[in-house]
């Protein structure tokens, strides 16, 4: 067996990209990648790390049945890596909670080089915190006068990985950032173009940073390649280094920078691109959980109040309003829902429900038979006017096969804020500010924004009327089902949406092995 690639996983996240590249298998069926080192700052996706490394120890051997046993809630964290002790030092040492830019350099530098242990190619995957350079970030800061883009740190974090680079040269990289990198500006320049430079450059850049790197002051460059299909051999713009998920197996419109660095002195032909397949539905993955409902938030909270709450809409005056402008099909769809609402059979679910679950899409990726069940599957509360309006959305989209916007709503069930009256007057300003994951379609991006809310993801099926759970969210981010979420349910949904799409990630791997084999 060849010696396999470490990789380096920066601002991790809960580790979607790590996922990907250790789940790549070769012709011969060999898993090259390894993470030799995660680096993430919060304490809840770090656990998420940690964990899945544990897990990962076991990839040549059987999983101990203790781990699926920790998935059920029927043995803790602690007494699962007190029964496997040699897997947890590893896994402990290889996902590192550290927060780069904080964290001293020579602590850092240490770190990297102990865990690459050799002078092999390795490869540097990961982002910097995308908050700064989002189209939303960039809208809220705006707004506040001591805000000054030169001295955010989040602008400039990615400083942290040009040092990693530029310290330890990796043979190939990988960055992704949202799409809202294409169109900042730093200092009356495109934040992009600066960038590339820089990763093309990154002794020249840490240089103008006041930095120096380890090692030899040698000579080191990137060529930086898009990874999505192109009719031209060099990118011929921006645009080009936008990565559509959906294009490429993932069930959701996600759309990245996906920038692909690839030293000069390995630097051959083009690297290969993603190749793109039909689109997947957000149904293919849904179906097969089990059917929840949500809360509600009044002090009672159990099926026949959930059921009363929701069978009261048959005689709201805003459902007459849906019949009396031009919606008979929709009304009768929300009163053939009522006829059929009955308690679902799994309540509002839990940490870990048990079930035989399934997936109409990849279910070699997806299941885990050993674990008896579903994990982060529990439904959150709502109020009784937001499962009206859920009601409402979710019986709109199936008939009319979109989501509805706020202009579609009758004018009772709208909500009380001083922007409902932009959105009805022709501003697409949260003109959808309830918007349905449609079944037939592939969903809308999943963001850290759904731990805040869930307007944004009400589920296709009217009967369970509520938001996205968590596992929900993960399998249209494509995260296997024994991956566990660690942290409270805020946290979990933050991962989650933070994440790149292990799917996703696994073509990545390929391209990248490519090149290094």
């Amino acid at each position: 067996m060849r010696k396999s690639i470490p990789v380096i996983d920066v601002f991790a996240g809960p580790g979607g990209l790590g996922e990907g590249f250790t789940s790549y298998a070769d012709s011969q069926r060999q898993s090259p990648f390894r993470i030799a080192l995660s680096i993430e700052k919060d304490p809840f996706a770090h656990a998420t790390l940690e964990l899945r490394a544990f897990f990962r120890q076991f990839r040549n051997r059987r999983v101990p049945s203790s781990y699926y046993r920790f998935l059920r809630g029927e043995l803790s964290r602690d007494g699962l890596f007190s029964a496997h002790r040699r897997e947890a030092r590893v896994a402990s040492s290889e996902a590192w909670q550290a927060e780069l830019g904080s964290a001293p350099l020579n602590q850092v530098r240490r770190r990297i080089a102990s865990s690459l242990g050799g002078r092999g190619p390795w490869v540097l995957i990961g982002g910097p915190p995308c908050q700064a350079y989002s189209v939303a970030g960039r809208s809220r800061n705006k707004g506040v006068e001591t805000y000054d883009p030169e001295s955010d740190a989040k602008q400039t974090l990615y400083v942290e990985y040009l040092q990693i680079i530029a310290d330890h040269r990796p043979a190939v990289f990988i960055m992704e950032n949202v799409k809202g990198l294409l169109s900042a500006t730093l200092s009356a320049k495109r934040l992009f173009e600066r960038i590339v430079d820089d990763l093309s450059n990154p002794l020249i850049a840490i240089g103008r940073e006041g930095r120096t790197a380890v090692g030899k002051n040698r000579s080191l460059r990137y060529r930086i390649y898009p990874l999505a299909l192109s009719d031209t051999l060099f990118p011929t713009g921006p645009g080009d280094y936008l990565v559509y998920a959906e294009r490429h197996g993932v069930p959701q419109a996600r759309h990245r920078v996906i920038l692909m660095g690839v030293r000069e002195d390995l630097d051959g032909n083009r690297p290969g691109s993603l190749r793109e397949v039909p689109p997947v539905w957000t149904k293919d993955v849904l179906d097969g959980l089990p059917h929840l409902r949500s809360g509600i938030t009044t002090s009672t909270d159990d099926s026949d109040s959930w059921l009363q709450a929701l069978r009261s809409a048959r005689d709201s005056q805003w459902l007459a309003d849906v019949r009396q402008n031009g919606g008979a099909r929709v009304a009768r769809q929300i009163v053939s829902v009522l006829n059929d609402l009955v308690a679902p059979r799994k309540e509002r679910g839990a940490e870990f429900i048990e079930c035989n679950c399934n997936v109409r899409y990849r279910k070699d990726w997806f299941l885990d038979e050993r674990i008896a069940g579903v994990c982060n599957h529990s439904a959150r509360s709502h109020m009784i006017t937001d499962l009206h309006r859920y009601l409402f959305a979710s019986s709109y989209a199936k008939v009319r096969g979109r989501s509805p916007q706020l202009r579609h709503f009758p004018r009772r069930l709208l909500p009380k804020h001083g922007n409902v009256r932009m959105a009805l007057t022709g501003s697409e300003f949260f003109a959808d500010r309830f918007r349905v994951q449609v079944a037939d379609r592939p969903a809308t991006t999943i963001t850290s924004h759904l731990s805040k809310d869930g307007h944004y993801y009400i589920h296709p099926d009217p009967l369970q009327c509520r938001s996205l759970t968590v596992r929900e969210a993960a399998r249209l981010q494509t995260f296997p089902d024994n991956y566990f979420f660690c942290g409270n349910k805020t946290s979990q949904y933050v991962q989650v949406g933070n994440a790149v799409p292990p799917l996703l990630a696994l073509q990545i791997a390929a391209i990248v092995y490519d090149v290094i084999d």
